[in-house]
């Protein structure tokens, strides 16, 4: 199965997860790595999980939870920015702060180029990952992502300072 690995596995979003979601999506210090600054109430992330069709295809975007062999959730993956004209995606990834340097955001990212190669039919898959996020281009580049360029103060962290974003890009 495409979702299954040795040490983990990719599932569709649950009720249950509404807790650690809330958590995520609500952490400002996660909010250096991504695009969002805004805060999201548990009524509307209990009601983006409830009706999320899981098909990126009317959703315009997924998320997946990367969850361990004894079922403890360790992170997620998601496809954002989709573009059913051009066949690619944006990819994102979070791994919990105690899962992170074992491997399991490489395999993840493994797992969901496959299944949007495979299943989804994309052409391409790219990320967008802070100069100094060591963790996540090590991820993305042990994942068969390759660096194809750098932007120059694409994201903004603390007041007034903007560092560069590497952009990795994986096709076949």
């Amino acid at each position: 199965m495409m979702f299954v690995a040795e040490n983990i596995r990719l599932r569709a979003l649950e009720p249950e997860d509404l807790d650690w979601l809330y958590r995520i999506e609500n952490d400002e210090h996660v909010w250096k790595w991504g695009n969002s600054n805004v805060p999201y109430s548990r009524y509307a992330l209990k009601k983006y999980i409830a009706e999320s069709c899981h098909d990126i295809y009317a959703d315009g975007q997924m998320r997946l939870a990367v969850v361990s062999r004894e079922g403890v959730v360790m992170g997620c993956v998601d496809l954002v920015n989709f573009s059913p004209r051009h066949l690619r995606a944006e990819v994102g990834i979070l791994i919990f702060p105690e899962y992170q340097g074992k491997g399991y955001g490489a395999e993840s990212l493994r797992m969901l180029v496959a299944y949007a190669r495979e299943h989804l039919y994309l052409h391409l898959l790219y990320a967008v990952v802070s100069e100094r996020n060591m963790r996540a281009r090590h991820a993305f580049e042990k994942a068969g992502f390759v660096l194809s360029g750098v932007l120059p103060d694409w994201l903004r962290e603390g007041n007034n300072e903007y560092v560069p974003a590497c952009l990795y890009c994986c096709r076949w």
